[in-house]
């Protein structure tokens, strides 16, 4: 996957590579992110991580993260599914 940074340094992603990670079509991602459904996020690496990112993006319980190197190309991706009790939440 090409990842790209605007002018602003904002991250671009394909958003037809992005609805096939997802299972979806392409109008249906974008139904989703126009509703707000698409969360996304960016960690930047420190001490032995510096020089990398990684880009989170999580629709329902679907989570997709990309890690990038230091020119932002795609060096380890990953889909799970979080489960309901996942991060955040403990049992009792």
């Amino acid at each position: 996957m090409l990842i790209e940074r605007d002018a602003n340094g904002d991250f671009i992603l394909d958003s037809s590579e992005l609805a096939e990670r997802f299972g979806l079509s392409l109008a249906d991602l974008r139904r989703h992110m126009r509703h707000g459904a698409v969360v996304s996020s960016v960690e930047i690496g420190t001490a032995e991580h510096a020089g990398t990112k990684r880009v989170s993006l999580r629709l329902g319980n679907r989570l997709w993260r990309a890690v990038l190197n230091d020119q932002n190309e795609v060096q380890h991706e990953e889909m799970s599914v979080i489960r309901p009790n996942s991060p955040g939440r403990r049992l009792r």
